[in-house]
């Protein structure tokens, strides 16, 4: 969560006359373009909306992993191949979502209708936390149920797509592929020094001994606490992916580990076939003959995920409705591609009109964001059950600081055992541009009416006295307060106990269960059926929130060229460019 203050510096809007042609050209270019496309559109009639697919006899469901798994999926973009094939955007257009709504009811549909035979697990490059995969693999466990087939097939399997497609009754392999199966790490960035070098000091205030998420930017390297924490995650999650595989794959805990050790990424893929994690060593161009085996005729059709989507499925009659929204990414106030205070606020006023939505159902995938956001959402949540609209959360991959604080005051909350969770604490970071300023020769002088009239460009281009760092402090320790209490209040306890296991500590979804600050493990269809038995509903429609985005937004996301390292400076320059109070998890690449 985060508290924005003014400066009183404003970046200059003034830009050299040269770029006026660059831009108009660009605008000039994007207004003909949507022009086309919306001529194109209308010409088309309802193409990118209400098309639907007709289920033949004897499909197979395609799910191709690959691309970045997200919560809630969209419908077909129509321009998505076209971008892949214009230059400098192609990389990023096949950087294309899938979202695991689309796929678990695609795999209820698949499980419960005669004409789907089984599923095919093609390909292995989909980005997607421990959790929701999870959700995926017990997914596919409980289509098994029915008695139909799973396949699975990969040039190269990464290790958490490895700990999917172990489900499969037969798992195959390139001749010239490999298993990444090596055990887990996590890596953090750390700033100091390279913004040491540019003359910039991180002024740091926190509460929370495992509030780490500020370390990268005045250490270079874990403390103590971080490690622990970071270690008991970890293992917690390695424990789940060597349970799960060797359940599958007949391995012990032992085997596995020594896989690992020997990194089965670097190995033959005879080796890997010989050690037990592949069934079949195949081109992937030759599995047409496989799956003609499996599907008992070589006339199977074929339906991907997004086609699959479009099956009609049977409409409810039923009046009460069961609303599900979906809040994915970092918290905002009033823009953002993430969780905008704003929107979600607007929405949640929308539901709460509604009389016909008997419950909620929240689905949270968020490491946290702004404070002022965060309470408004959480005091929309609050007014919702205020007329007696039982709530319940589902939490995806992460549901920590501000990401838990929406969460914390529903009736009742789900969580996968390898989600992280609470990181509930409170950080505050002030840049502090004197140095720079210094070295470049700029002087700052004024007047002021009162003592601290100036304090943001003081603290900002002078560095916070004694004084000043007491009045940040004590905005961050009240801030964190206010979120031990929130917390307290929703989960019926004391708030001593609540700062007793915060302290901006990250837990797994199956301690968080051991704690109190996560009710039971499940998914999100676990917190629908919970929702209905709280509002004593017999039958019920589903209505999901938001609605699905334009395909023209998607299209603006795939003209976003920004490479790994722009992203790394606009992070930096986010943390430099305003002072700020934050509750965000620490921010951790697993692999």
């Amino acid at each position: 969560m985060c508290i924005y203050r003014r400066t009183g510096y404003e970046e200059s809007q003034a830009r050299p006359r040269r770029r006026i042609g660059c831009l108009g050209g660009c605008l000039i270019f994007f207004a003909v373009y949507f022009i086309c496309s919306a001529i194109l559109g209308w010409m088309m009639g309802d193409m990118f909306s209400s098309s639907t697919v007709e289920l033949k006899d004897k499909t197979v469901y395609r799910l191709q992993l690959k691309g970045t798994l997200v919560e809630q999926g969209q419908e077909d973009n129509p321009f998505a191949s076209l971008m892949g094939e214009m230059p400098y955007v192609g990389s990023r257009a096949q950087q294309e979502t899938v979202g695991l709504d689309q796929i678990l009811s695609n795999i209820r549909l698949a499980k419960n209708d005669d004409k789907l035979l089984g599923i095919w697990l093609d390909g292995a490059e989909l980005s997607m936390a421990p959790a929701n995969a999870k959700a995926l693999r017990d997914a596919l466990l409980d289509f098994k149920q029915s008695g139909k087939w799973v396949i699975a097939s990969a040039k190269s399997y990464g290790q958490t797509n490895y700990y999917v497609a172990s489900v499969a009754d037969r798992i195959c392999l390139d001749p010239t592929g490999s298993v990444d199966w090596n055990g887990l790490a996590a890596q953090t960035m750390y700033y100091t020094r390279a913004l040491e070098k540019i003359g910039i000091e991180m002024q740091i205030l926190k509460v929370g001994t495992f509030k780490s998420a500020v370390e990268p930017f005045f250490r270079t390297s874990m403390s103590d606490a971080d490690r622990k924490q970071t270690e008991e995650y970890l293992d917690g999650i390695w424990s789940e992916y060597k349970a799960a595989v060797g359940a599958s794959r007949h391995l012990t805990e032992e085997q596995l580990n020594e896989l690992a050790d020997r990194y089965m990424g670097l190995q033959e893929a005879e080796d890997i076939a010989a050690a037990g994690l592949v069934d079949t060593i195949v081109y992937t161009q030759d599995m047409d003959s496989l799956l003609r085996v499996y599907a008992g005729t070589k006339d199977y059709n074929l339906l991907t995920t997004g086609k699959l989507a479009l099956v009609k499925r049977p409409a409810s009659k039923a009046k009460d409705k069961v609303a599900v929204l979906y809040l994915e990414g970092e918290i905002t106030d009033d823009s953002g591609d993430g969780i905008v205070g704003t929107e979600v606020v607007k929405t949640l006023k929308k539901i709460r009109k509604d009389d016909a939505v008997k419950a909620l159902v929240l689905r949270v995938n968020s490491p946290g964001g702004s404070a002022n956001a965060s309470e408004d959402i959480w005091h929309a949540i609050q007014n919702i059950k205020a007329d007696s609209i039982p709530v319940v959360v589902s939490m995806g991959d992460y549901a920590a600081s501000g990401g838990y604080y929406i969460s914390c005051g529903a009736d009742y909350i789900f969580a996968e055992p390898t989600t992280l969770t609470g990181s509930i604490g409170i950080f505050g970071t002030v840049p502090n541009f004197n140095k720079i300023r210094n070295k470049v020769g700029l002087d700052i002088d004024g007047v002021s009416t009162n003592k601290h009239s100036a304090l943001g460009v003081n603290m900002t281009y002078k560095g916070m006295n004694a004084e000043e760092r007491q009045l940040m402090q004590t905005m961050v320790e009240n801030g964190y307060d206010l979120f031990t209490r929130r917390c307290a209040e929703g989960r019926h306890v004391e708030q001593d106990y609540i700062k007793s296991i915060g302290e901006g500590r990250v837990w797994l979804g199956a301690k968080g269960k051991e704690i109190g600050i996560v009710d039971e493990m499940g998914n999100i269809n676990n917190a629908i059926d919970k929702a209905v038995a709280l509002a004593g509903l017999e039958s019920y429609k589903l209505e999901y929130y938001p609605e699905t985005k334009d395909p023209l937004e998607d299209l603006l996301k795939m003209l976003d060229n920004t490479t790994e390292e722009e992203k790394l400076i606009l992070k930096m320059r986010s943390f430099c460019s305003k002072p700020r109070v934050m509750a965000l998890m620490p921010e951790v690449t697993i692999q």
